[in-house]
């Protein structure tokens, strides 16, 4: 990303070009809000004549002449990833699931919830199991743990799979554009807990679920993606708790699949997602 201008496809694609970058995917977008122009480039690995750390290199000129915050990754290095948890199961159950069949290109490290209900359901996988309660009256023993936990296992990407607690703000800097949350609403309404019961006493028509990345403000981080559900006044509480559920899956899943692919820019508190 970096201040939108004249000829900055050109010199980056001539660039590869000049090193026969094969590539196998370019997207593009200029935001007339902002004024910034975010890429995302695909290239086969093979195609170039040398490494990252000699890529980097050699490209830095490029990006000092057009003010670019960029990176360089490589698809064959799989991302940690630390799930946490509470009691419900179905969302931590979908992305086990999706990763036991290699749906999800990453390797999980452990899993961390402040309840034992899950454990059985995660060892079965083979995933180390870490039980950290959380006292109301004194919450900071535990989320040192926790930091601790995600630390030691060198996490790049943290899913919060309902875990039904606030990180505290020291946690969400250190994690800043890491920890990403499903939230069991189409935010911005109906923030904080028991969104289908506010939902319902409006009589709502859609309900939905958000991923975003997890800020100090609750529920205000960046959106990765967004979907919605038809409901109608026929429809109880409990019906759309189900619903509700299965587009949570469905929105965490596809947000964690866009963050381990690189395809999320973030600017300011908005997303471009290639």
């Amino acid at each position: 990303a970096c201040p939108d201008g004249v000829g900055i496809v050109a010199k980056v694609s001539n660039f590869l070009a000049s090193h026969n970058g094969w590539i196998t995917e370019a997207s593009h977008h200029s935001d007339d809000q902002s004024g910034w122009f975010f890429m995302r480039h695909e290239i086969r690995a093979d195609s170039l004549p040398f490494g990252l750390d000699a890529f980097r290199e050699a490209f830095a000129p490029i990006a000092e002449e057009f003010s670019m915050e960029w990176r360089i990754t490589d698809t064959a290095q799989k991302k940690r990833v630390v799930l946490m948890a509470s009691r419900e199961s179905h969302c931590l159950a979908d992305l086990l699931h999706r990763w036991h069949s290699d749906e999800l290109d990453c390797d999980i490290s452990c899993v961390i919830s402040n309840h034992n209900d899950l454990r059985s359901m995660v060892e079965w996988h083979g995933i180390p199991f870490y039980h950290v309660p959380v006292d109301p009256k004194d919450k900071e023993p535990a989320f040192a743990e926790v930091s601790r936990l995600v630390k030691h296992h060198a996490a790049e990407v943290v899913v919060l799979a309902r875990y039904m607690q606030i990180l505290p703000p020291d946690l969400c800097r250190e994690y800043a554009g890491q920890v990403i949350n499903i939230h069991h609403s189409f935010l911005p309404s109906f923030v904080g807990a028991k969104p289908y019961h506010q939902a319902s006493m409006r009589g709502v028509k859609l309900i939905g679920a958000t991923c975003h990345y997890v800020t100090e403000e609750l529920d205000a981080g960046p959106i990765i993606e967004q979907d919605v559900v038809r409901v109608s006044h026929s429809d109880s509480i409990e019906d759309m708790v189900r619903f509700g559920r299965d587009v949570e899956k469905m929105v965490l899943a596809r947000g964690l699949r866009y963050h381990l692919e690189d395809r999320v820019l973030v600017h300011g508190n908005k997303t471009v997602v290639f």
